[in-house]
């Protein structure tokens, strides 16, 4: 299933399905459970207990004077019923907390591990923004359902039950017909016109959702927002998004009014009618002034949270709404998995192989086209070519972010796709040409390729990367914040910070995507060397535009169109004085077109 942000809000209603899903995870905290609903229901009983002993003592009061005596059992009785209703319902809601909590815990927690599960395709598809507010609604949502559902629903529904039966076992049958019926038609009118409002909220959600995803967006991209002037067609076009919201959040607010009118009405007829049927009986001897408090006691208990019932129904299918939505991501499946025989790689000693291999983004894209090459372990193979080649398709299959559609990658003569995803890509470190770094200290960036590496081996790894005397000339050194996405650092900077986060994962298997494409001519050629004497004894795939980067590479493939065309050492290739030659020589011209300031920079 995909999931996007985009179209209208879907009409189609999956509760029963969302109920299924949020189930198991209650089910760890089923003793709990358990206890909070017995409690749930000592408490109720309690509570329709109290008016009875309200009743015996109004009745011992209502004797002539001369008969007046303090009715202490009755007192005690009403005394102790209401202490237990108030004990046991905090009771409740202590245990319960756990089960709120740690159910939207494990939930936050599984949707965000499934995200990491699915494939690159999804993520490359996905409005962060939109998807964040569905994950936070959803999560609340949850909460949300759970507590009043335990703490209003169910409570209502048996005391509703339990009035019923003594309405009927101690009065006429029409003060039960009467509770009964005002009750069913106020739930009948709350259930329809809840699910004629239900779509306005969905339609809200996705609104909002879509509208948040723009503002996201446009701030993720201030720069170019900048670069252009753009800034009052973001505006524009978020505020219109605002509009369709404004226009659905009125829709709502106005059926809300309809909805809490018709209750109201629905219950003002509903106690007027009973009120008048317990005034007869006094009036005719067969009820006392008891009965009349009691009935009246046990409406105004029945009517107060059903009144509150109606709020609370409207939300949890609001709930239930924005839980669809974070559950839609757990509906989508990952497009690459281990197999359950998969195997875990352990050689350090890895030759990598492409054999016959198809692939495309889309059916209607193909990007590789059998290719073939292979790797020998501690060999450096380059790739070069003109942008759309397929060149950083290649580090994307050996991630395994996608499988081939058609042909098979090996490693050590294993296909990847019968490895463990986790030991394949702990044995592949790359450096890609856009790195983005996480809105933490630079430490924290360098270290996330080791998270259990020392001090020491994280300042050697950005010794090694040419970054130690840059990070020790800042204020705050190592605990610089980079800002988001590592804005605060230039293109170079971040460039060496992702290849010291390469060298201290130490992995056998080195991937180069541009790896010095944001550096100046003398970095470059430092860092170079660097490169060449860690790529030494692994088998490295270096994806490069400039060809003097690659020029000590045991093999070079040249790509165009997702083939090769062109493949062996520098030296041959420039003696075949085809695609490669043409390209060393335009790069060759334009570096000596360069001034010396220019070559500086």
């Amino acid at each position: 299933m995909r999931f996007t942000h985009s179209g209208p809000a879907p009409t189609d209603r999956h509760d029963w399905q969302t109920l299924r899903t949020l189930f198991p995870y209650l089910l760890q905290f089923k003793w709990r459970l358990g206890l909070a609903l017995s409690c749930l229901i000592l408490a109720k009983v309690a509570t329709v207990t109290t008016p009875l002993y309200l009743k015996h003592v109004i009745d011992a009061l209502s004797v002539p004077a001369t008969l007046l005596a303090v009715p202490v059992a009755a007192l005690a009785g009403y005394g102790l019923a209401r202490l237990m209703s108030s004990l046991l319902a905090e009771l409740r809601d202590a245990i319960f907390a756990k089960v709120i909590q740690g159910t939207v815990r494990t939930v936050a927690r599984t949707v965000f591990e499934h995200l990491f599960r699915l494939s690159l395709r999804f993520h490359l598809s996905r409005q962060t923004g939109g998807m964040s507010r569905d994950i936070e609604r959803g999560t609340r949502g949850i909460g949300f359902l759970l507590n009043f559902t335990v703490f209003n629903i169910l409570p209502t529904l048996l005391e509703i039950a339990m009035v019923t039966g003594i309405l009927l076992s101690r009065y006429q049958g029409w003060f039960a017909v009467a509770t009964l019926g005002t009750i069913v038609v106020y739930i009948v009118f709350t259930l329809s016109v809840t699910e004629w409002r239900t779509v306005f909220r969905r339609s809200m959600n996705d609104l909002d959702s879509r509208a948040n995803a723009k503002a996201i967006d446009a701030l993720i991209n201030f720069e170019t927002v900048k670069y252009f002037n753009n800034e009052g067609y973001e505006s524009r076009r978020y505020d219109r998004n605002l509009a369709d919201w404004e226009a659905s959040a009125v829709k709502n607010q106005v059926s809300l009014s309809l909805l809490n009118a018709g209750q109201g009405a629905i219950i003002a007829i509903g106690v007027t009618l009973v009120m008048s049927m317990a005034a007869r009986g006094v009036v005719q001897h067969t009820m006392s002034v008891g009965d009349v408090v009691l009935v009246a006691t046990y409406i105004t208990q029945l009517y107060a949270p059903l009144n509150f019932l109606g709020f609370v129904y409207r939300e949890m299918k609001h709930s239930l709404a924005d839980m669809e939505r974070m559950f839609t991501i757990l509906s989508s499946e990952a497009e690459v998995t281990d197999r359950p025989d998969a195997r875990v790689l352990t050689s350090r000693d890895i030759a990598v192989r492409f054999e016959a291999v198809d692939f495309g983004y889309d059916a209607d894209r193909q990007i590789l086209h059998q290719l073939s090459f292979e790797i020998p372990a501690g060999n450096t193979l380059a790739v070069v070519g003109a942008s759309g080649a397929g060149k950083s398709t290649l580090a994307r299959l050996l991630f395994r972010f996608y499988d081939p559609t058609a042909g098979r990658i090996t490693f050590n003569g294993v296909d990847t796709r019968d490895l463990t995803q986790d030991s394949l890509r702990a044995h592949i470190g790359i450096v890609p040409q856009d790195t983005v770094l996480f809105n933490d200290s630079i430490y924290y960036n360098i270290a996330y390729g080791r998270h259990d590496a020392s001090r020491e081996e994280v300042i050697e790894a950005a010794r090694s990367a040419r970054i130690h005397e840059f990070v020790m000339s800042l204020p705050k050194g190592y605990d610089t914040q980079v800002g988001e996405r590592g804005l605060k650092l230039s293109g170079g900077e971040k460039q060496r910070v992702a290849i010291a986060r390469t060298l201290l994962k130490n992995p056998p298997i080195l991937i180069f995507d541009e790896a010095t494409s944001a550096l100046d001519s003398h970095t470059e050629k430092a860092i170079q060397q660097e490169l060449t004497e860690i790529a030494t004894n692994r088998t490295t795939l270096m994806i490069a535009h400039r060809l003097s980067t690659i020029v000590d590479a045991d093999q070079i493939l040249v790509l165009d169109g997702g083939r090769v065309i062109e493949q062996g050492t520098h030296r041959e290739l420039l003696a075949k004085a085809g695609r490669y030659a043409e390209m060393w020589r335009l790069q060759q011209e334009q570096r000596n077109d360069l001034s010396p300031v220019e070559m500086g920079q």
